[in-house]
């Protein structure tokens, strides 16, 4: 039985060690609090995007088109950024355009000189490019001279068929849009695109990934055998990059593809004349 000096004394034992846990608890708090937080929450959207495709066109482009665009909305869950789509660049003139940060073109280009000229203005002016095999198609019909330039990869000359995967090679390992794919991986099944003049022929441009030679010949019906084969690069003339991926309902079965279509995304919104929404 605890006499009352003995009450007292375990009451202020219990009470300064209470007093020790919190200052302990307070001490830990305002140590976190200068520790840096490796979490970046964006409290309203980050950048503005703009997805350009076309209904009218090749079966398998239109689906990858519809893929695509549920592809990006996955990434928008969140509301992490404004996202828009159109199937007409009519609505769109430059005044327009410049809000957005970045354009995803899928499987279109414009054709009406109007459309053209707004489009030619924006990036010009510091627009962001994200566009995808049928949307850098360019041939002697298509009688855009701009455009030539501005892909840095001349007209088409060939491509394999049917459509299968490739094993693609990383050309620049130190990228932003590279720098955590491995240096080999295999691609889902495409319909691969050659250019006349390739793009790692061209100063200005960067060739980030090519089609491994280990590939050739690629192709049943329609065979490719030797060739520089670019299938990613950038003209450093302009804040764009080309991804020669898109062609049917099966592109976004590889983590590694999928890994590397937004890291590009990143990359283009990233050097927004704007700033850096990132950071």
């Amino acid at each position: 039985m605890l006499n009352l000096n003995q009450l007292i004394m375990k009451f202020f034992r219990t009470l300064a060690t209470l007093f020790m846990a919190c200052v302990a608890a307070l001490m830990s708090t305002t140590a976190n609090a200068d520790e840096p937080y490796p979490g970046n929450y964006a409290k309203a959207p980050r950048f503005k995007a703009l997805i350009y495709y076309s209904t009218d066109a090749e079966l398998a482009h239109v689906q990858f088109a519809e893929q695509a665009i549920a592809f990006f909305k996955d990434l928008n869950v969140g509301d992490g950024f404004i996202l828009d789509t159109t199937t007409s660049l009519a609505g769109y003139p430059y005044d327009r355009l410049k809000d957005y940060d970045v354009m995803i073109v899928i499987n279109a280009s414009p054709w009406a000189p109007k459309e053209r000229e707004a489009f030619e203005k924006y990036m010009e002016n510091g627009g962001g490019w994200v566009g995808f095999h049928a949307a850098g198609y360019h041939d002697a019909n298509t009688k855009w001279e701009w455009f030539e330039q501005f892909l840095g990869a001349g007209t088409f000359l060939c491509n394999n068929w049917p459509p299968q995967p490739a094993l693609l090679q990383v050309d620049m390992t130190n990228h932003p849009v590279t720098k955590n794919l491995p240096v080999e991986f295999v691609a889902a099944k495409c319909e691969w695109y050659m250019w006349n003049r390739p793009a790692n022929s061209r100063e200005n441009v960067d060739v980030l990934l090519s089609l491994s030679p280990k590939n050739y010949p690629i192709g049943i019906k329609d065979i490719v055998s030797f060739g520089e084969f670019p299938i990613v690069w950038t003209n450093r003339d302009y804040r764009m990059i080309y991804l020669n991926i898109g062609h049917g309902d099966e592109e976004f079965k590889s983590p590694t593809q999928n890994l590397l279509l937004i890291n590009a995304l990143r990359w283009i919104v990233s050097r927004s004349p704007k700033g850096n929404p990132f950071k």
